[in-house]
């Protein structure tokens, strides 16, 4: 039998480089065709990593988040999978603007784009079609092609998650992270608000003395107990619907979720800054201090203060999940926390995971709750 070829929509396009094609290609005829070390990286090196001395294995939780994302309604991979082939794996028609690609294994090599590949992996199996936009290379050698990787991974800049949040103000429908961003903002510009001017908007600060929390810390933090699948959620309103209310067990954890569906967003509002303002009451210092060496009002603060809110405000209102504590009711209870302004230092709550796990714990056992 004679190869079998994927015939594909391309366009010729020339820079200083030299000639290639930018061409559209259904996921599954790509991964179908591309090398092997797409699917097995991370127990075979590619003919590049061995010529570039690197190990590109594939990152499971990359690949877990693409994955996730790819269960949103408007998901979308808008920029270009790049990939090697060889011509005699290819004919070009530049009167029909086609390319025809042999169809059998290992004849494009990925250069860019492993992680979205392996993340759609799967995808079609429920009918779904996945359309990727190729930028393909012919006879390239690999010093050609470290030259690209290396220019692509050189130049690629991480998006700031702040600046992601920031941007669901714009957003017509209703979500968890519209409705963070939007409470974030709030407090932060409100005048007698616990975090006036204290928020990091687009993650960066214009006074760093003040603007100690990011963002994305903030918001991350709040959506915590808003909703446990915040992409199913936005689906779920942008289809036209409403998502389901937590039952009794769950309201223990997203005991904000029944508030948000009821679109009660001023009551979460007033809950976190009765509570902050309780924070600001006890410890006026640290939480307004500018000194970089207290954490309270930072990152690592912040984040076991928002662990801790859930212990405070599910102690105070019992099963009458949902009602608003006065700032009074948390203050009761930080008034048993043994802590000074000036025990909220780095030394005593080293930066990361175990200094906010213990000043969590801190509050645990002073409070008894």
């Amino acid at each position: 039998m004679g190869t079998e070829y994927i015939k594909i929509k391309c366009l010729e396009v020339n820079q200083p480089i030299g000639k290639f094609y930018v061409g559209v290609m259904n996921y599954d005829d790509l991964e179908r065709i591309s090398l092997v070390d797409v699917r097995h990286m991370a127990s075979k090196e590619s003919e590049l990593e061995t010529y570039m001395g690197i190990q590109r294995t594939l990152d499971g939780s990359r690949v877990g988040k693409i994955k996730k994302y790819l269960e949103g309604v408007d998901a979308t991979f808008p920029t270009s999978i790049i990939v090697s082939l060889s011509s005699k794996d290819t004919t070009y028609d530049s009167n029909s603007n086609t390319m025809q690609i042999a169809d059998k294994p290992d004849v494009a090599k990925i250069l860019d784009g492993q992680h979205r590949l392996k993340g759609l992996e799967g995808f079609g199996k429920s009918g779904n079609k996945f359309q990727l936009n190729l930028t393909i290379f012919l006879d390239v050698e690999l010093e050609e092609q470290a030259l690209i990787f290396a220019t692509i991974n050189q130049s690629q800049t991480k998006v700031n998650n702040s600046l992601v949040y920031d941007l669901f103000e714009f957003a017509k429908v209703r979500s968890p992270q519209k409705t963070a961003h939007n409470i974030c903002k709030a407090l932060n510009e409100k005048n007698d608000s616990p975090f006036k001017d204290k928020i990091k908007i687009l993650g960066t600060a214009d006074d760093k003395d003040k603007e100690t929390i990011s963002q994305a810390t903030f918001v991350e933090n709040l959506i915590s107990y808003i909703s446990a699948d915040k992409v199913k959620d936005r689906n779920i309103y942008k289809a036209g619907g409403t998502p389901k209310k937590a039952n009794n067990e769950e309201l223990k954890k997203l005991f904000f979720r029944n508030l948000f569906i009821e679109e009660k967003d001023g009551e979460i509002a007033r809950i976190i800054w009765n509570y902050f303002k309780a924070v600001e009451k006890k410890w006026p210092i640290a939480w307004e201090s500018p000194q970089a060496n207290l954490i309270l009002n930072r990152s690592n603060g912040f984040a076991a203060l928002m662990f801790f809110l859930k212990d405070a405000y599910l102690n105070i209102v019992k099963t009458n999940i949902g009602t608003v504590p006065s700032m009074p009711e948390f203050l009761a209870i930080f008034d048993k926390v043994g802590l000074k302004d000036t025990d909220f230092t780095k030394d005593n709550f080293v930066p990361g995971s175990s200094g906010r796990s213990a000043l969590y714990r801190k509050f645990k056992d002073d409070t008894k709750i």
